[in-house]
Parts: C-alpha cells; structure tokens; sequence
C-alpha cells in the first residue's frame, strides 16, 4: 500500500503531514541542545567543585600531602575531573552525532519536499488549464448550436411566409447553412479539448500524482527512520561512556580502599619525630643545706647554685611543644649546663643569708639580658641550608633527601657529558657531521656543573655525618670525565680515581662497552629504517646501509644519536636523522 494509490485525493493531507513531520525533528533537535547545554553546566560545576577543593590543599609540600587519606581525596578530586570531562564528551557526541546531523538532513528533507509540492502544483495548474480551455469550447459550441437553431427555424418561418421574397428565402437558408457549419466545427473542437482534458487528467490522478506521493511517502519514511536513529544515538552517546564513567567510579572506590589508618599515623611519626630523650626526674633541690649545712653531711640531696637549677632545667620542656618557635641560637636541648658546685664547697655570703630572694635576684639578672632573644621566640625559625633548625630525626631525613636530589642531577650530568664526549668524538673522525669546536662550550659548562655538584654533595654529606646518619652514607657513584678526558669514577669514600688509559678516546666508550656485556639485551621499542648510508667507524656505533631496518633500542636523549640492533645482535648508536624511526604502540 503506498499514498498515490490510496490517497490519491488527499494532497491537503499529505502536505499538512509531512510538514508537521519536519517540525517533530526540528523539536528533537531542540530538546537535545538543551539537554547538551544541561550536560556542560553540569560538567563545568563539576569541574569548579574540584578545582575549588584542589585549590586549598595544593602545595605538595605539606606534610598531609602523604598521608593516605590526603591522596585517597586528591584522587577522588582528579576522578570527578575525569567524570566532568566523560559529561563534556557526552554533549559534545550529541551536538555533533545528532544535532548538526539531524539539521543538515532536516534541510535536504525540505528542500526535496518543497521540489515534490512544486511539482504537484505544476500538475494541477496544468490540468486546470486544460480545464478552462475544455469549458470555453463547450461554452462556444453550446453559443454557436443555438445560434445555427435559430438561423434554421428562421429560414423555415421564411420559406413557409407567402409575403416573402425568393431572394429572401435564399439568403435565409444560406445563413441557416453557414451557422450550422460553425456548430459542427465547434462541436468538433470541443470533442477534441474533452479528449485531450481527459487524457491529461487520467495522466494526472493514475501516473503524476501518485508518484509525487509515493515520492513524498518514501521522503517521510526516511525521516522517520533518520529521526528514530537519532533516539538511539541519544541513548547510545551516554552508553559509550559508561565504561570510562564505571572505571571513573572504580577509582573513587579504590581510593577509598587505599585509605590505610596505619600507615597514615605511622608516617605522622616518620614526619614528626624529633629524636630527642625524653626528660630526667628533676632533682631534689634542698636550699635548707643552705642554711643548716654543718648539721649533716647525709641530706636527701646534694646543693647547687640556681644557676646550676636554671641551666638544667631552662631546656628541659621547650622541644615538647614549643619546638618550632625555638632557633639553634637560642635555647637548646643539647645547651650544656655549668659546673656544679663542689658537693662540700661553702656556700655563698649571700647565698647563706637568704638562699630564696638569692635565687630570685640571679634568676632576674639572667633572664633580663635574654628578654630580647625570647622576643624572636614568636616569629618563625631562620630555615639554614644544613637544616640546622629541625630537631634531628627530621635534620637527617631532609639531609638524605637533598643527597639523593644531588646525586640525581650529578648523574644526569655525568651522561650529558659522556653523550658530548661521544659525539665530539665522531665529529673528530667525521668533519662532515660537525664542528667539534662547537661543543667546546657545553662540555666546559657540564663541567663546571659536574664541579658543583661535587662540592654539595661532599658538604651534605659532611653535615649528615655531623648529624649521626644510620647506615651507610649515601654516595654518588657515577662515570664522569676529569680535565684530562681520563675516566673518572667517585670512590666510596669520596676520594676521586682516575684510570687512565693509553688512548683517551678508548677510555670514552670503556663504561658504554661494559654495560653491553654486563645487562641483558634490550626489548627493541620500535624499528627504523635508514634513509642514508653511515659507516659507523667510531667505537659504540653502528654502521648501516640505506634502506637496512634495524630495531630501536633506546630513543635518542637529545643528544642525537639513537642505539639499534641488528638481527645478528650487533648494537650501536646511529645518527637519529639519518633514519626515519617507527615507535611500538
């Protein structure tokens, strides 16, 4: 069943339908711009929300940023992120998969239903002309018949009246003869406008139309199907990301497992522990021996001056809660107390006297000169560069940690300058590939750094010693080159060790040789492919002929050279631009 057959007089209908067929996916277009804009308002307040709580603990710095807890909540943080940027996604597949699809195909659909109206109108505009052509014959030819009756009953009425001359009959008759002539030929041209009209009108309702209709069915057919891909496609969108959403909610879960109580409370005592003895029973100071010395040498303990108390006693409680606000200038735990009186010494005149307004007199004289060094108590202690401000525990710990930096960046330097000292080499033996003189500036500043370096590890490591460091001191054992381009290694104890060779330039590749025998080859990460010919003749490289596909071993470090492996397993460095180099995935 199609619409030409069926409803073949229901253009109105079929007009008024497809119209209204167009507007529904204008109106899914439009709900779905809304829902997408509700998508990336909700993705963007997502995205403030963990921005603004990012914001608050965002120096790494801080001793929280360890604890499991603080992690477990950064990461739900960068989770809600990831979520934000699944919703953003989200809209942005339906803009593009449904509503710019949808619009560029609700355009063609009304530019092709605008082509069948046209059409259809063309159709009936034309058999309405043939209409009104076939009304105006039949209107002549009814016109011309009566005329030619009249003339004929004239021309008998003539021929009967006696009064009425021949030549009267004649003409009477001649005229009745032509109007009848002109009747015949207008009914005859009226037969043939019904004819014709008949013909285009058949052609009209059995063949134009239902075609244009039928054209017009297929039109909305598709529409609908078109329009019904969009509902799946508005389903599908968010279905897509729901893996990424469930690994996003995944992750806030396992976050929430990774919170470990333990460690977290154990690493408060790792960050805080200030390695200090906890304090002595404070002694029994009996001011009575004072004044009742000679009566007995036995008393419950044995006299000291106040300032003996005072110097014990002034340290005692200060690390225990004031111990941040406490410079190594000022009072100290490790302060050394003076001499204790002679157990049997005689007593001071005035100390004799009246032993307590004695201690509150000296007490007085000791704290008045200190009340200025207790007024830096309240600002923040001076940070040093030997960490001398932190208790030891803590000295010790950051001491370590700057030895590792340090040890970090010299070893990085150290392969810089092997990697300079390897490729001066090759522009040594070839001119062609550069300047040898241009490298003088970088390998004399990696020098210098290596120089540097040296100096603060050897201070840091003074100052861990100086601290008590547990275990072996950390040391910087790496290859670097001397002035003389000796190879030059650091040996445990700091000292420095040249071993020389008698050709320098073997002496470059020496530690580069070893480590090919010493480790296990290499997964290759990727091939490349030579595009020129290099002969390889410096030691640690490779030669290759252009066209060779040879598999990568390590990438280039920026140094420009690039380490490969043949199938034999011969390795070696390469000119990284001498090959076009293809990375596994």
């Amino acid at each position: 069943m199609d619409w030409g057959t069926e409803l073949w007089d229901q253009c109105d209908i079929i007009e008024k339908h497809t119209q209204s067929g167009l507007e529904l996916v204008e109106k899914y277009v439009k709900f779905v711009k809304e829902r997408t804009e509700i998508e990336q308002s909700y993705a963007k307040q997502l995205r403030n929300l963990s921005k603004k709580y990012n914001q608050k603990r965002s120096n790494k710095d801080e001793p929280d940023c360890r604890l499991s807890s603080y992690q477990s909540f950064v990461d739900i943080l960068n989770e809600m992120n990831d979520y934000a940027g699944q919703r953003e996604l989200i809209a942005e597949n339906m803009i593009m998969n449904i509503c710019i699809d949808l619009t560029k195909y609700l355009q063609e659909l009304k530019q092709e239903r605008k082509t069948y109206l046209l059409e259809a109108k063309k159709a009936q505009q034309s058999l309405e002309s043939t209409y009104k052509q076939l009304d105006s014959s039949k209107k002549r030819f009814e016109r011309e018949w009566r005329e030619a009756e009249r003339a004929a009953q004239y021309a008998e009425k003539t021929d009967q009246d006696i009064n009425a001359t021949k030549a009267d009959v004649e003409k009477a008759k001649q005229q009745a003869h032509m109007r009848a002539r002109v009747a015949e030929d207008c009914k005859n041209d009226y037969a043939a406008q019904l004819q014709k009209y008949n013909k285009e009108q058949s052609q009209f309702y059995f063949n134009d139309m239902p075609l244009i209709f039928n054209k017009l069915q297929d039109l909305d057919e598709r529409r609908i199907r078109k329009l019904g891909h969009g509902y799946i496609l508005f389903s599908d969108t968010e279905k897509n990301v729901m893996p990424i959403i469930g690994k996003c909610l995944e992750g806030i879960t396992k976050a929430g497992t990774n919170v470990n109580e333990k460690n977290d409370t154990m690493l408060i005592i790792e960050q805080n522990k200030s390695g200090f003895e906890r304090p002595g029973d404070v002694e029994f100071e009996d001011y009575s021996q004072g004044i009742n010395r000679a009566s007995s040498d036995s008393s419950l303990g044995t006299p000291k001056g106040p300032m003996d108390l005072l110097g014990k006693n002034k340290s005692k409680n200060f690390w225990l809660f004031k111990r941040s606000k406490l410079s190594s200038s000022t009072l100290t735990p490790f302060s050394t107390p003076p001499a204790p009186s002679p157990p049997n010494g005689a007593p001071s005149p005035k100390f004799g006297r009246d032993p307590l307004s004695y201690c509150l007199k000296e007490i007085n004289k000791t704290v008045k000169p200190r009340i200025s060094s207790f007024r830096t108590l309240r600002r923040s202690p001076t940070v040093t560069e030997d960490f001398g401000h932190l208790p030891p525990e803590q000295r010790r710990k950051r001491l370590q940690q700057k030895l590792e930096e340090i040890s970090k960046e010299l070893q990085k330097e150290a392969d810089q300058s092997e990697a300079l000292g390897k490729m001066k080499d090759v522009y040594e033996k070839n001119p062609q590939m550069g300047d040898p003189a241009s490298l003088a500036t970088q390998i004399s500043q990696t020098s210098q750094n290596i120089e540097r370096l040296r100096g603060e590890l050897n201070k840091y490591e003074t100052w861990l010693s100086e601290a008590g460091a547990r275990g072996d001191t950390l040391r910087y054992r790496a290859h670097s080159f001397n002035n003389n381009g000796a190879h030059e290694v650091l040996s445990p104890d700091g000292a420095h060790s040249d071993e020389s060779t008698p050709d320098p330039s073997q002496a470059i590749y020496a530690e580069f040789d070893d480590d090919f025998e010493d480790e296990e080859p290499a997964a290759p990460i990727g091939k490349c492919t030579a595009m020129y010919n290099f002969p390889g003749a410096s030691e640690g490289t490779i030669s290759m002929q252009e066209g060779e596909v040879l598999a990568v071993v390590e990438e280039d470090k920026g140094d420009g050279w690039t380490r490969v492996r043949r199938h034999n397993g011969d390795e070696g460095y390469i000119p990284t631009s001498y090959v076009t180099i293809t990375l596994n995935k």
